[in-house]
């Protein structure tokens, strides 16, 4: 079985993996996380065009 290649945000350039369980967020320090995570620690700030993480809680 052939692995996906992560997304990365042009704007943040954190990577997302697609998984059957969740989306995992890999940032560049810390533990991975989920899109939620990544949403209130950048996404929610910064509200550029482009960001993959459109998904707002």
């Amino acid at each position: 079985m052939a692995q996906l290649q992560p997304q990365v945000c042009p704007i943040c350039s954190v990577k997302i993996l697609k998984l059957v369980g969740g989306d995992r967020v890999l940032f560049s320090a810390g533990p991975p996380g989920t899109r939620e995570i990544l949403w209130q620690r950048v996404c929610q700030y910064t509200q550029k065009p482009g960001c993959i993480n459109q998904k707002s809680q």
